[in-house]
């Protein structure tokens, strides 16, 4: 097995930093299993047991594709183990959504669906000033009506199952945000850009809609009459802007929004594995439902947590007066 060691820069490529190294798919040749791509139909909703979000299976997975594929998922290791990395990696086209793209997105995220070992995952580009163009649409015009249609529903899904999956996820976005690409920015839970990046949903110029959440997921982040503005005009809009709508978390200076990122990744990574599931869990679902419902969420997700070894962990490292080491149970 072949390791390569560099520095990192800008959210792409193999890294060691603070001590950690990265094991990523550009430096591994052993063959995985395929994983089957998630189905359009799939269901994707908030509800689901809380003893299957908390105890979903353990895999033990380093790499799920190969580094020539347009996707691919890296795991950070040493004192960052348990944040990961979605990587999208497709230059010619600047990461335009190809019916290929969205197949390794599918395949990386139903891994990530069973897996303990995950903690955070960040979603970056490895081309330079770009996040994502948006669909194919070279691709697109060779398509049918019904292709179209299969393909828009298939994508549509897989930014629902990013938006479930159980650990936090943050977009990393330097450069252009464009249709599709913005789409998958707001399935993440936080968005943190350089300020050189540009944000648009263009798709009424070409006589569509968003088709893979936009016109639900984008009015819940910035209100109902700026979503409107932005999609009725399809205009494009910077960094600041940006920031001062409320769609990004973060703006930095260019070419530091991966650092940012993986500054809070880190963070984050620190804290109780279990607990971040059930402040995802809580937050999404009760999102969905009036008040008392949610606070019903809001007590089985906190009830949920007293019985593990994580809880009293932390218990004793306060009284210890030292970090806490959770493991997850």
């Amino acid at each position: 097995m072949h390791r390569l060691r560099a520095l990192l820069v800008s959210g792409c490529g193999v890294s060691q930093s603070a001590g950690g190294s990265l094991v990523g798919s550009s430096v591994l040749r052993r063959t995985w299993p395929t994983h089957h791509a998630i189905s359009p139909t799939e269901s994707t909703g908030f509800r689901r047991p809380l003893s299957e979000v908390l105890r979903m299976p353990t895999r033990s997975l380093i790499v799920e594709t190969l580094a020539q594929q347009p996707v691919r998922l890296e795991r950070l290791s040493g004192p960052d183990n348990g944040i990961v990395a979605l990587k999208l990696d497709r230059p010619e086209a600047k990461n335009a959504i190809s019916k290929d793209m969205l197949k390794g997105i599918q395949s990386t995220l139903h891994s990530l669906r069973g897996d303990m070992s995950a903690t955070v995952m960040m979603v970056c580009s490895c081309v330079s000033r770009v996040f994502c163009a948006g669909a194919d649409l070279k691709e697109r015009k060779l398509m049918s009506p019904s292709e179209v249609k299969d393909f828009v529903n298939s994508l549509r899904s897989a930014f629902t199952v990013m938006e479930v999956l159980p650990i936090p996820t943050i977009a990393v976005i330097e450069g252009a945000a464009l249709g599709g690409g913005l789409e998958l920015a707001l399935s993440c839970d936080l968005r943190i850009c350089g300020e050189d990046a540009v944000f648009a949903l263009p798709e009424t110029g070409l006589a569509i809609i968003p088709g893979a959440g936009g016109t639900q997921r984008l009015p819940r982040i910035i209100g109902k009459a700026s979503a409107k503005e932005l999609i009725f005009t399809g205009r494009k809009v910077d960094a600041k802007e940006a920031m001062a709508l409320g769609l990004v978390n973060h703006c930095v200076p260019p070419g530091d929004a991966y650092h940012k990122a993986l500054e809070i990744a880190r963070d984050i990574n620190q804290k109780g594995p279990l607990a971040l599931r059930m402040a995802k869990h809580a937050i999404n679902e009760g999102l969905e439902v009036e008040m008392s419902s949610a606070l019903a969420v809001e007590e089985r997700c906190y009830n949920s947590l007293l019985n593990t070894n994580d809880r009293l962990e932390g218990l004793a490292a306060f009284a210890e007066k030292r970090k806490p080491r959770y493991t997850g149970k």
